[in-house]
């Protein structure tokens, strides 16, 4: 009880925490500022792609924003709801409702607390970079995809599969098109892409957003708003949790839980890479999000992860510590009890500018070329996870690419051994002839088995067997670095095949760790009971020397 309480209190914030919020007050309000103007809209967007609406998104940004952020593992990372998020959350909704996903939100966060006491922050960086920029592509496309309904000023159709919802989007625009939602997608877009790569340093969102509202409420024309939103935070309650559905729902819950482990861990990473002399902790990260996700779900918002474009804007614009994700959170705040009639105004049109806009910046084009052309498995892994994004979901794709990811690795890990035919010179113990040497060649073959033994070793079985016949193979095992059971049973049958062809066998160079397979499957016990287990090479060329005296091969003078 001692250590977990100790543990639970090492995640807790700490008083360097507070020290590092006074040192630069004035870049951290600037900062904070900054990034609620770029998180506005954005989280507009997601609160209602996720289905539960503006307001659960506004909601998100301000509670999960503030707790994440006082106790998160970062000092720069903003949380809120995103992108990758809100793809998982669509067919839980369509499944089970609103209910159904703010109990899978809090469930997350237990799960995630749960991670966090566990020390599992550490394992995030075992993803190989194959799968994060798969998915990542993959999150781009669904999340354009999502946006076409708004975009084409349609009804959203009653589809939790992103391609069907899209092509029945496409079909009902042509039935009825809405030229004014396309043009206010596309101006919007348009605006922050390329004021982006003219000025970086503006908030193109949130001044496309308001020109776009400025236009449609000026001109008079047809566009869906967002709609009424409540002018504060709802009251904590516990309405919506209902125990009969905790055992259905704890599938989903964990995915959430493991996507918003993983986005949050890539998020923090990326801000240690571009701070100065910032390094996140995992579990702490872990620890706060699964506080955020547990508290969020109560005043009705969607589950919330680390923020990669929000928290790089804030790691841009000078902020050095929470104090900045914590101003970001208050801004928010103050924008949901004051400004709710106005933002009400907002067309959805507009808002799909903002997300279709993000996911062409989600795609770092160079990125993922450079990826898909450095070996063929990252090109593989990559382009499946993408695919299975689209088809599946991100969770099971994320998972699928790791399957797939670590398969390919260890095939290359084990193909990479190699089995290499030794000269006898170097370790001939003694003084020897020139015609000595040349007998023992023609009677006494060397191989050293360099890399793992593991189950792609049937090669090493094919080359063996193809070994001209000899009287003595000598087996140098000292390069091997890693044997399995796979591997073990190769070399078993190998041997096996030597002495059915007549050949005597010899091994030297045993690691001491590598003797538990090999006794356990029986490789090498009756060669160790005919005293055919040498420590070193020589040790091993000496007994062949000395078999080949036996056998009269040698002259008496040449005998050991």
């Amino acid at each position: 009880m001692n250590a977990l309480s100790s543990r639970v209190l090492a995640l807790l914030p700490a008083r360097p925490d507070l020290l590092a919020m006074g040192r630069q007050p004035r870049r951290d309000l600037i900062a904070g500022l900054t990034v609620a103007v770029v998180a506005l809209p954005l989280a507009l967007g997601f609160g209602i792609s996720s289905g539960l609406g503006a307001a659960a998104g506004l909601t998100t940004a301000v509670i999960a924003g503030a707790l994440a952020a006082a106790f998160g593992g970062s000092n720069l990372q903003v949380s809120g709801p995103t992108g990758a998020m809100t793809v998982v959350l669509v067919p839980i909704m369509h499944a089970h409702g609103a209910n159904g996903v703010l109990t899978v939100g809090l469930m997350a966060g237990l799960i995630l607390i749960g991670l966090a006491v566990a020390r599992a922050g550490q394992y995030m960086a075992f993803v190989p970079a194959s799968v994060v920029e798969g998915f990542t592509l993959g999150i781009a496309c669904v999340i354009g995809l999502q946006q076409l309904p708004a975009a084409l000023g349609v009804a959203k159709p009653d589809s939790d599969q992103v391609v069907v919802l899209a092509a029945r989007s496409v079909g009902e625009f042509v039935q009825q098109p809405n030229w004014t939602a396309i043009a206010l997608t596309a101006g919007v877009a348009a605006l922050i892409l390329i004021g982006g790569r003219w000025r970086p340093s503006l908030p193109f969102s949130l001044l496309a957003v308001v020109a776009a509202t400025l236009l449609v409420e000026t001109t008079g024309l047809n566009a869906a708003r967002i709609g009424t939103l409540p002018s504060g935070l709802s009251a904590p309650s516990l309405g919506f949790l209902d125990l009969s559905t905790l055992s259905t729902l704890a599938g989903p819950a964990i995915a959430i839980a493991a996507l918003a482990a993983l986005e949050s861990l890539l998020s923090a990473a990326v801000a240690d890479g571009m701070g100065v002399s910032h390094k996140h902790d995992p579990d702490r990260e872990l620890f706060g999000q699964g506080l955020a996700n547990l508290v969020t779900p109560l005043f009705g918002g969607v589950p919330a992860t680390g923020a990669i474009a929000r928290t790089a804007v804030n790691v841009r614009t000078g902020a050095g510590s929470r104090l900045a994700a914590l101003v970001h959170a208050a801004v928010l705040a103050a924008i949901v009890y004051t400004a709710a009639p106005l933002v009400g105004r907002i067309p959805l049109a507009a808002l799909a500018g903002v997300l279709l806009a993000t996911a062409v910046r989600m795609v770092e084009v160079g990125s993922v070329r450079a990826m898909a052309r450095a070996t063929r498995s990252d090109a593989v892994v990559l382009a499946l996870t993408a695919i299975a994004t689209l088809a599946l979901d991100l969770v099971k794709a994320v998972l699928l690419g790791l399957v797939v990811a670590g398969a390919l690795a260890l095939r290359a890990v084990a193909r990479s051994a190699s089995l290499r035919q030794m000269p006898l010179h170097p370790d001939l113990p003694g003084d020897h002839t020139q015609e000595e040497r040349a007998l023992l060649d023609e009677h006494i073959v060397a191989y050293r088995i360099d890399g793992p033994l593991l189950f792609a070793a049937h090669r090493f079985l094919l080359e063996l067997s193809e070994v001209a016949h000899m009287s003595v193979v000598i087996l140098r095992m000292s390069a091997v670095t890693a044997i399995d059971a796979s591997g073990a049973l190769v070399l078993k049958d190998a041997i096996e095949k030597l002495q059915h062809r007549g050949m005597i066998v010899l091994i030297s160079g045993i690691r001491p760790g590598h003797h538990r397979p090999l006794d356990a499957l029986d490789v090498i016990d009756r060669l160790r009971q005919s005293d055919r287990v040498f420590a070193t090479t020589p040790e091993a060329i000496a007994a062949a020397r000395a078999h080949l005296h036996n056998a009269g091969v040698l002259l008496d003078q040449h005998a050991p």
